[in-house]
């Protein structure tokens, strides 16, 4: 087994700097140090592997391990630097740095704003502080949320605008098993955000826009959006269109996006390494008469890859078509010099230019299921297709893709129910019949795109991909309605994670290499996993938690034992399934929590002793009697009271403001408590409330 690593390491010399520059990115991620101390440290490093070089004698006295050592530590502390330089809060020239109180922002938009719910929001870059004497450029993005209103909607990627309201940095919601949005918002350099309403903002002049490469392609993926919403009109069928050909999904019904995800087949609405496979395809069969002449032969591959990476920075430039651009580009470049490189030398080639780039991408789930994807297909699809010899060329054809969809599932399924905390059950169906019509549909949309100056040609190409799309579409919703067709509340650790890994990889060595050794790590693995899983279950069942969620404008509580809930919700978080989706059923996965029998609602003034603790609900103005000492008095909704009216009848031991309550009467009671010295926590400032009894 050794000699296969060996042998296996010498094909593929990039793993062995990857592993190390991907230890370094991870331990500046959680022991953050500063430029200067990564420099010091990498230059260090450097120094100590050259003055070892000078030592006469270090291979026969069997040193070479202290080199390799070294040499480790170099590309450690490269992946700090590198992190800690892609780390905007590290730049001197952070706004954060140089905002003082009562300075003006200057900003760029850097795409239209989208329509929500409530607002308009769209990213924007700072680019100067403004004074009445000076100005002072800058960096930084963040989110800005506009208030709806006309004139928003006439504001375009590249304008620049004005005002003076101060940015808040980005916060979670603190709710259990919810979304770490800040450290997502944080990887893609955005820290900050901030509302603004009409009279809060102005737009500088027209004849001082931004240009630039990244704004002629925002306006070229403009126009092809509007080439796919003009010829294509179903709405559920242009949100899939424009996701399919360049990752637009601002559009994209949610529901059915969900379906695309409960059946396991998001992967083909989401940009990547199929859909450029598909392309380099395309392109290397329309541009082959061009490798016939030697005079022409050099512009085959400089047209095949111009033309990939235009095609993946309009797709939004996310880690997946990155990813694939860049391995079909190091595979074009190692044809072109007569070389063909291990797969596995190429896709760490390929992952650690990407790191280079942007070293955060290590947590971005796409960039992970992508590598972790294709790695699964080179390891395993030969093996399971060789299970089966199939002399007719149509059931063959439909056997290598069963093959294909079983091979990328087993090496990305760990990280999705670790992420995603289920399991498609018809993933192989689903992938067997929408894997080809979406490869037809994203070539469909490819010829749209060239004919759309022909009117008539484009109005009949549009007509059937709507039809095609619209069939796709509803036998996946069909197929995620079926029973059993997601398996649910999946909740492992990284540690469980990194075991079945390495159950995986002992199973391969059992059954590929015949290792026997292989056999005892899968079982070690295996049994490690269910002792730890039987460990979480003991624990769960002898829970005990009171939760106050964080909810804008809405207030829900939950008083856990065991794996039961009692669940009291105001009207708003019991009907809003966005609320169940985002903030409830997230909380349930955490804690595996049944279903609550009930939902019991918030009205009026409650008391119910939970745990031992006592716990009163105050949402309206209370009654003349004294209600004694509270461990916990929840405020909800928007009830007339003093903080000091409040310690007249009431002893509260800890008071918890909800979400339900408006943010002016909140600051208020926090003020008021605060000074009265009584433990407050608002949960729209600080977080849910999470109680262990």
């Amino acid at each position: 087994m050794s000699s296969f690593a060996t042998l296996f390491l010498a094909r593929a010399p990039f793993i062995k700097l990857l592993l190390p520059f991907s230890g370094g990115i991870i331990l500046y991620m959680y022991c953050p140090i500063t430029v200067a101390g990564c420099v010091t440290g990498f230059l260090v490093s450097v120094s100590t592997v050259l003055f070892f070089r000078t030592v006469r004698g270090y291979r026969r006295l069997k040193l070479q391990w202290i080199e390799a050592l070294l040499i480790a530590a170099v590309l450690v502390f490269l992946g700090m630097l590198i992190a800690a330089c892609k780390d905007v809060r590290m730049r001197g020239d952070w706004f954060r740095h140089r905002y003082r109180p009562g300075m003006y922002f200057g900003v760029t938009l850097l795409e239209q704003p989208v329509e929500k719910n409530r607002s308009y929001k769209a990213e924007a870059a700072i680019r100067h502080l403004l004074t009445h004497d000076s100005v002072i450029p800058v960096s930084g993005r963040i989110i800005i949320y506009f208030k709806k209103e006309q004139e928003v909607g006439r504001l375009a990627a590249g304008d620049q605008l004005i005002f003076k309201k101060e940015p808040q940095e980005i916060r979670n919601s603190g709710n259990p098993g919810s979304f770490d949005y800040k450290r997502y918002a944080f990887m893609n350099g955005v820290t900050h955000q901030v509302y603004l309403t009409q009279n809060e903002v102005s737009a500088v002049p027209a004849t001082e826009k931004e240009s630039g490469l990244w704004l002629r392609l925002y306006r070229l993926r403009a126009t092809i959006l509007n080439i796919l919403k003009r010829n294509i009109h179903g709405a559920k069928e242009q949100g899939l269109a424009e996701a399919l050909l360049i990752g637009y999904r601002d559009d994209l019904d949610k529901d059915l996006l969900q379906s695309y995800n409960d059946t396991g087949v998001v992967h083909v609405i989401a940009v990547s390494g199929m859909h450029l496979g598909l392309i380099y395809w395309l392109l290397d069969l329309l541009l082959s008469p061009l490798r016939k002449k030697r005079q022409t032969r050099w512009l085959h591959p400089v047209l095949v890859l111009g033309i990939l990476w235009v095609f993946s920075l309009l797709a939004g430039a996310a880690a997946s078509v990155i990813r694939a651009a860049v391995m079909f580009s190091c595979m074009l470049l190692g044809k072109l010099l007569g070389r063909n490189a291990s797969v596995y030398n190429t896709l760490a080639a390929s992952a650690f230019l990407l790191l280079c780039y942007n070293p955060y991408w290590l947590w971005d789930v796409g960039f992970q299921l992508s590598y972790a994807a294709v790695l699964s297909i080179v390891v395993f699809y030969k093996p399971l297709y060789r299970l089966m010899i199939i002399s007719n060329k149509l059931l063959d054809a439909v056997w290598q893709l069963c093959a294909v969809s079983m091979a990328a599932q087993i090496l990305t399924t760990p990280l999705s129910i670790y992420h995603f905390h289920q399991f498609p059950v018809y993933f192989l169906i689903t992938n067997l019949l929408v894997v080809p019509v979406s490869s037809v549909v994203l070539i469909g949309e490819l010829l749209l795109v060239l004919v759309a100056p022909v009117n008539p040609v484009a109005v009949f190409t549009g007509r059937i991909l709507e039809g095609i799309i619209w069939w796709m579409n509803g036998m996946v919703e069909n197929l995620s309605h079926y029973p059993f067709a997601l398996w649910k509340g999946l909740l492992v650790s990284v540690l469980q994670v990194l075991l079945l890994y390495l159950f995986i990889t002992g199973a391969a060595a059992v059954w590929m290499q015949k290792q026997k050794r292989g056999l005892w790590v899968a079982v070690f693995s295996l049994c490690t996993i269910m002792g730890l899983r039987m460990a979480s279950f003991y624990k769960t069942l002898h829970q005990e938690q009171i939760i106050v969620y964080n909810i804008p404008r809405a207030a829900a509580v939950s008083f856990i034992s065991g794996r039961d809930q009692l669940l009291y919700a105001d009207s708003l978080a019991a009907a809003d399934p966005a609320i169940r989706k985002n903030v409830l059923q997230p909380a349930a996965v955490w804690y595996r929590l049944r279903p609550p029998e009930a939902v019991k609602s918030i009205s009026g003034n409650d008391r119910l002793l939970f745990g031992g603790r006592s716990v009163l609900f105050i949402g309206s103005p209370l009654e003349d009697r004294m209600y004694e000492t509270a461990d916990l008095v929840i405020l909800t909704g928007n009830p007339r009271l003093y903080i000091s009216d409040l310690l007249q009848k009431v002893r509260p031991r800890q008071i918890i403001i909800d979400g339900a309550v408006p943010g002016w009467k909140a600051r208020y009671w926090q003020q008021d408590c605060d000074s009265l010295g009584i433990p407050c926590h608002h949960v729209l400032e600080k977080g849910a409330f999470v109680m262990s009894l």
